[in-house]
């Protein structure tokens, strides 16, 4: 996943300073990206200043430096859509950071790309687990150090197993909620009985 998309996605929902983006990816962003340097992120806004993705206005602080806020542009919009509606391809680690950003910012945008995002993960998932899920997992030694508890290997890996199976059925549960909830999602227009929507 290109940060850049993160910061376009943000930039599109309110323009924000480059301190901004900052304290969102240290706080709510956390779980799409653990580590972002405030100078990544400013080197970031100027490559997308010059690509034509932002503009930006200075906003004069008294007794501060002036911040440089950024906003959309139509070439940025038109970079947004291509990245919201582009194809995914799945990761063999489930909950992938690239999935979870593109999902959090491709549902508000657009529902049934995010309805195909979910539809793309969940039968990769599907097939993981038949794949994987009743596979011969015992242990095959030789040469082992004289020290290594065959016993407790196979155990501890067992027990990985077991976790790893619950952690990827709730995921799979929660992706299937998830696809139910944007199916039956009522836009504003279509609850005030807009017939256009």
């Amino acid at each position: 996943m290109k940060f850049e998309y993160v910061l376009l996605a943000l930039i599109a929902g309110r323009p924000r300073s480059g301190f901004d983006l900052g304290r969102w990816v240290e706080s709510e962003g956390q779980f799409l990206r653990s580590r972002a340097h405030h100078s990544q992120i400013y080197r970031l806004l100027g490559r997308m200043t010059a690509d034509g993705w932002v503009a930006f206005d200075v906003d004069p602080r008294e007794g501060r430096p002036d911040a440089k806020v950024y906003r959309l542009t139509p070439r940025g919009r038109e970079v947004l859509w291509e990245w919201v509606r582009s194809p995914y391809e799945p990761t063999s680690r489930f909950q992938d950071p690239d999935f979870l950003a593109r999902f959090a910012f491709t549902a508000p945008l657009d529902r049934h790309a995010a309805i195909a995002l979910i539809d793309t993960e969940l039968a990769y998932r599907r097939a993981q687990i038949a794949r994987n899920r009743d596979r011969d997992r015992t242990l095959r030694f030789e040469g082992q150090p004289p020290e290594m508890d065959r016993e407790l290997a196979q155990e501890v890996f067992d027990e990985l197993h077991a976790y790893g199976s619950s952690a990827v059925d709730t995921w799979v549960d929660w992706l299937e909620g998830m696809r139910h909830r944007l199916e039956h999602h009522r836009t504003p227009d279509t609850e005030r009985g807009d017939s256009s929507a």
